[in-house]
């Protein structure tokens, strides 16, 4: 017997439109709802008597406007008619107001425009406060924030007198907390009253995040511990409270990006300090960004960094995640900010700025812990978690646990989970990296350009866990140039914009594995790392005679070094030098003349 399919009726679809927008509530200064009776006219446009299926409409005419058209669930939205029908609509509503969000749904399927410009957004109908933020995004000033962070660096260091690089940090990372939640900064308030305002905002706004995490504690405490030189710089503190606010409008943007500030702002701070105490190098921003896509992270995955730092990795993952889902206003948003990364990291100052971190982000905090990696303890706690991706940098040195880290994230992951790990080139074969291969297979090792850390070279090793490797070759490449410049008092920037080419290049590369000459297999039994080419063996004329007159000299037991020192000085002060034809004469006293050009 035939299944009979039921659809929605265009009346149905409007109902829960209603509701999934919010167009039923109760909004002061602005007219909202739905239904095929109220005519643009009765909603203040003048002999209009077109009806709108949805609409909210603010008093303020300079802000957002959204027009909903309704279909049933068997009409093909993709239709040029019914675009065309709700672009007449947004005309009208166009006539008054600047901003108008236009939203085309059947149910099932969403387009969404704004000014009638088809834009990208999520595929599931959205609350309102999604399409009204639509307009807001703006593109940030990057050289601004780094300027802003370094001016902000040198003022707590100058003129406050904080010594301690991550205190800095810290208290700068809280004071954007501060603000993202409410506090009271204004220029002209004491030191004391900023400090006190920042602490109590943050108390605040860990009140319910405490229930699950009694960890978040340790960021209050890292705050309230730090102490300065100097406070009565008026000057200083109006000077740091408008650049801290400052940055918290970039922060606050819509159009944030992972690094377009936080990730500018923890980079910069990061280049007076290349190492912490812990081991820590931190990651540069473009190569989160880069092992993020070789993973094929996306939406729906978690995410562990089992030695998180500041969280650069959990926040790029974050928006990389809630951008596909369709913005940081989404319901999916939320999912992965509260539930989707996970983070663990021993250093107790470093977990509190890693809390600062995903603070400014709102969410995900509760999913940090302050653990040590390479004990029992944290490999329980990942075990327990979902994890389907991994991104890590973990400390390099063997004193602080490299490749046991790796290797109790390896066997506490699920298996076939892919792992992505940044670590020296030659850490493998250095610390009997061979041990990790009875248990995971190491499918990829990508060299890094040998300028991205300062006095190590590093590449990024990416393993399949649960699955021993079995001899089966490993794919290897070279990304020798990464596109940055180094630029004076500011470290290494993309000023000439190469890195996203040359990001989709490898990216393209990596995944075909063909098409570049610096491809290696290599076998594990012979090698895990990449192997640099030997320099091919050259010898001119002048080495083979040079080899055959110190032989001479050997036999005849002249010192080398002696003789040379006795023809230097004879022909230094013992005879007259000039310039001729084009070169240098020398005329000894016994009136022989050698040329030199």
């Amino acid at each position: 017997m035939p299944t009979t399919v039921t659809y929605k009726t265009e009346d149905e679809v409007r109902d829960e439109a209603k509701i999934t927008l919010g167009f039923n509530e109760k909004e002061e200064n602005v007219r909202q709802g739905t239904g095929q009776i109220t005519t643009f006219n009765q909603l203040g446009f003048k002999g209009v008597s077109d009806k709108p299926d949805g609409w909210y409409l603010p008093d303020d005419k300079t802000a957002v406007a959204i027009i909903l058209e309704t279909k049933s669930e068997q009409e093909d939205i993709a239709l040029k008619k019914w675009e065309e029908e709700l672009a007449k609509n947004v005309n009208i509503v166009l006539e008054q107001y600047k901003k108008v969000v236009g939203i085309l749904y059947n149910g099932q399927d969403i387009r969404v425009f704004k000014n009638n410009v088809e834009t990208m957004a999520a595929r599931l109908l959205q609350y309102k406060s999604y399409y009204l933020a639509m307009f807001n995004q703006d593109t940030i000033d990057k050289q601004r924030i780094y300027l802003l962070t370094k001016r902000i660096n040198n003022c707590l260091h100058t003129e406050f007198g904080i010594k301690n690089l991550y205190h800095r940090m810290i208290f700068t990372a809280c004071a954007l907390v501060g603000c993202r939640y409410g506090a009271i900064l204004v220029k002209g308030m004491d030191f004391t009253l900023m400090k006190n305002s920042i602490l109590n905002t943050l108390s605040k706004s860990l009140e319910k995040s405490r229930q699950q995490n009694l960890k978040l504690d340790i960021l209050i405490e890292v705050y309230a511990e730090i102490k300065m030189n100097n406070t009565t710089n008026q000057e200083a503190i109006d000077n740091f409270i408008d650049w801290v606010l400052e940055i918290s409008d970039c922060v606050n943007s819509d159009f944030w990006n992972g690094e377009d500030v936080m990730g500018i702002f923890f980079n910069e701070f990061n280049r007076y300090k290349k190492k912490s105490e812990s081991g820590q190098v931190f990651t540069p921003d473009h190569i989160t960004s880069f092992m993020y896509r070789l993973l094929h992270v996306n939406q729906n995955d978690f995410v562990l960094d089992a030695a998180c730092g500041s969280g650069a990795f959990l926040v790029k993952s974050m928006c990389n995640m809630m951008k596909e889902a369709g913005g940081v206003n989404t319901s999916k948003a939320k999912e992965i900010k509260t539930g989707q990364l996970f983070g663990i990291e021993f250093d107790r100052e470093i977990f509190a700025l890693a809390c600062a971190n995903m603070l400014i982000h709102k969410d995900g905090k509760t999913n940090l812990e302050q653990l040590d990696s390479r004990t029992q303890e944290a490999c329980d706690w990942i075990k327990n978690k979902p994890i389907t991706k991994v991104l890590m940098n973990p400390p390099f040195e063997r004193k602080y646990g490299c490749l046991t880290i790796v290797d109790n994230v390896l066997k506490n992951v699920a298996e076939h989970t892919e792992c992505a790990f940044i670590l020296p080139d030659k850490k493998m074969e250095k610390d009997n990296g061979k041990k990790l291969l009875k248990h995971s297979t190491l499918k990829k090792i990508i060299k890094l350009p040998e300028k991205l850390f300062l006095g190590v070279t590093a590449s990024i090793f990416i393993f399949e866990a649960g699955v021993p490797q079995d001899n089966k070759e490993i794919f290897a490449c070279y990304i020798e140039d990464d596109g940055l410049e180094t630029v004076k008092n500011q470290g290494r920037q993309d000023v000439k914009d190469r890195w996203t080419d040359i990001e989709n290049e490898w990216v393209d590369i990596i995944e075909k594995q063909t098409g570049h000459d610096t491809i290696q297999w290599i076998k594990p039994a012979e090698h895990l790392s990449y192997q640099m080419p030997e320099k091919p063996f050259e010898i001119y004329e002048e080495d083979f005679y040079k080899a055959i007159m110190d032989y001479e000299l050997f036999k005849r037991g002249i010192d080398v070094m002696e003789l040379s020192d006795n023809l230097m000085k004879k022909a230094l002060y013992s005879s007259d030098i000039s310039k001729a034809d084009g070169g240098v004469k020398i005329i000894l006293k016994d009136g022989s003349e050698n040329g030199h050009s």
